[in-house]
């Protein structure tokens, strides 16, 4: 089938919001080259349980496409046309599983040499995208906050190395109440600027007491689904044939109820799905506590284009071979709070990184300070760069100098 064929039949399957969104642009679909259709849908089939941010430029971007002179969809297609395509491709259900489509369909491009006439033609388009849906300036600048080196009495590393030379290292950071003068921060800014899953707490531990205007999501209050998960990756790699491709297929059909993330006071299903998400498509968040705090807040920002978001590293267990990994055994755990300090560090690091890319981003604030120290560094518009302080202040004040 091709989308030329489409008809609002064919989305039955889909959730409500999304049936609803994808018959009330179906002409425009219809007018779309396969090569681009299924990426879309693989967007749309998702809609139900996407945070409002990522609803929000799906709108935008369907408002675009709909606006569009055929003539004009012609020439803003006109690359993604080019992609030679085989009548395999067409009988596909590129409708009901787009993301299991576009999974093949990237092998495909590699095997035909085409990826890199894809890879231009979708940086054309989503340059156009940009230039005529730009996204919206957030309600208030952007904080973030990166707590590291939970559980290390005493460290002879430099931190904070690459985040020195975009903001302001202070040396005698009051940390008495730090992490609760944090979250408070937080809350404060939730009050002022109430919005669904706008404020996040991240914690690579247990979490703290929190504002329950905070969004949280942290890593032990997920053990029993990563203990489930890893017993059933130990599971399935047992099988015969059974590859990287194959088990990424199989985690990907895991629901929230499998992994008992219903009733349990984990959260809406909205945030049950991203927490599975988590979960089954970072590598190592099931494992090491620090990549899973550096792989939500980069999917926190990404997705959630989060205003606020404090994350705390917590220590991660010693690296083991991976049989012993993947067994889960909770008695063999060893943690490495040193080693854990350095990831942090780097961690914090992406997490100012990933908060660069969203919109408005000069005008955003960026704390990271090392727990229990005191050791901090601050970068905002009014903070010099590359500078060093003695300054002698608490956190409170630290972030509210960093905001300007």
């Amino acid at each position: 089938m091709l989308p030329a064929d489409l008809t609002a039949e064919e989305f039955a399957k889909y959730p409500p919001q999304a049936r609803k969104l994808a018959v009330a642009h179906l002409a425009v679909l219809r007018e779309l080259p396969l090569s681009f259709v299924p990426g879309l849908l693989r967007q749309l089939i998702e809609y139900d349980f996407m945070f409002p941010a990522e609803r929000a430029s799906l709108d935008k971007e369907l408002a675009v496409l709909s606006a569009l002179p055929v003539a004009e969809i012609g020439e803003w297609f006109h690359d993604f046309s080019q992609v030679r395509l085989t009548p395999a491709n067409e009988r596909l259900d590129w409708v009901g599983q787009p993301a299991q489509f576009t999974e093949q369909f990237s092998a495909y491009l590699w095997s035909t040499h085409q990826m890199d006439l894809f890879r231009s033609a979708a940086t054309g388009y989503s340059e156009r995208i940009r230039e005529a849906a730009p996204p919206d300036a957030p309600a208030t600048p952007r904080l973030g906050i990166a707590v590291i080196g939970q559980g290390v009495a005493s460290s002879d590393v430099k931190l904070f190395r690459k985040l020195r030379e975009h903001g302001t290292y202070f040396s005698q950071i009051d940390p008495d109440r730090g992490l609760e003068r944090l979250l408070a921060v937080a809350a404060e800014r939730a009050q002022a600027h109430p919005a669904a899953y706008a404020h996040w707490y991240v914690d690579g531990g247990k979490a703290a007491s929190y504002s329950p205007e905070l969004t949280c999501v942290s890593y032990e209050a997920l053990t029993p689904a990563r203990e489930w998960l890893l017993k059933d990756i130990e599971h399935e790699v047992q099988k015969p044939g059974m590859g990287p491709e194959e088990l990424h297929s199989h985690l990907a059909k895991i629901s929230p109820g499998e992994l008992g993330m219903t009733g349990n006071g984990l959260g809406d299903d909205l945030l049950g799905r991203f927490q599975i998400k988590l979960l089954t498509e970072g590598s190592g968040t099931q494992i090491f506590s620090t990549t899973f705090a550096q792989w939500t807040a980069r999917e926190v920002l990404r997705r959630a284009e989060a205003l606020t978001l404090l994350v705390r590293f917590a220590p991660r267990q010693r690296e083991r071979p991976m049989s012993e990994l993947l067994s889960a055994r909770a008695a063999s755990t060893e943690l490495d709070p040193a080693g854990s300090l350095i990831d942090a560090d780097m961690g914090a690091y992406y997490q100012w990184i990933n908060q660069q890319r969203l919109a408005e981003s000069k005008r955003s604030s960026f704390v990271a300070w090392f727990e229990g120290h005191n050791q901090a560094v601050a970068i905002g518009p009014s903070l010099p760069r590359g500078a060093e302080s003695s300054s002698r202040m608490d956190l409170t004040a630290l972030v509210r100098l960093a905001a300007g």
